[in-house]
């Protein structure tokens, strides 16, 4: 097993270095967490939050999914694993603000764009089809603006889009909302491009993303 070898070759590295050098941040960490941030992101190899904001162990409370996905509220008997960890982030921990990170060449939206996995259902690749379900609104808007074949512009549109629908589901939870209401809690939106190693922010005033 060549890659997880390397994984293995990393934590003897990790122990030989890195843990001597935060051995007390790790004692801390060992009484509990406390961070401030939560952040949600894509399950992308590519895209690791911890790399992309250069953070520490214990600063970010992190969910990687499928294109960076929030689910809206749904307070049924199913099993919802991207609710709870934003229930516990938020009710449990008390962050006091929650980024989606979207980024460049992400294959769940280009899913979404292509309908790739639309003949999947019931099948291989069902979960996927459902889960990027999510995104259907935002796709038909997409579509809208670009007629013909699809361009990167178009795929990079769906990205951002992505990113807006995310936030949106957020203030559907009751908690998020009465909180952010309040002023507790604050809700961010972030792209990280890939191919230029850029983080832009969304100012939602006017829906656009610009460098941080």
């Amino acid at each position: 097993m060549p890659g997880f070898q390397r994984l293995l070759d990393g934590y003897r590295r990790f122990r030989t270095t890195g843990w001597p050098r935060e051995r007390a941040r790790w004692s801390e960490l060992a009484e509990g967490q406390s961070p401030e941030v939560m952040v949600i992101a894509c399950s992308d190899s590519r895209v690791d939050p911890a790399t992309v904001f250069d953070a520490n162990p214990g600063e970010m409370f992190v969910v990687r999914n499928v294109a960076a996905l929030v689910p809206p509220y749904q307070p049924d008997s199913n099993y919802h694993g991207v609710s709870a960890a934003l229930e516990f982030a938020v009710t449990q921990l008390k962050v006091r603000e929650i980024v989606v990170i979207g980024h460049g060449f992400c294959g769940g939206c280009e899913a979404a764009l292509t309908r790739s996995f639309d003949d999947a259902r019931g099948g291989e690749g069902h979960f996927i089809a459902h889960w990027i379900d999510l995104l259907d609104p935002a796709r038909d808007a997409v579509l809208a603006h670009h007629q013909g074949a699809l361009g990167r512009s178009a795929f990079q549109e769906m990205e951002l889009e992505g990113v807006k629908v995310s936030l949106a589901n957020l203030r559907t939870f009751p908690w998020v909302a009465a909180r952010e209401a309040e002023g507790s809690l604050r809700l961010r939106g972030a792209y990280f491009a890939i191919s230029d190693g850029i983080l832009h922010l969304l100012d939602e005033t006017d829906g656009t993303f610009a460098p941080a």
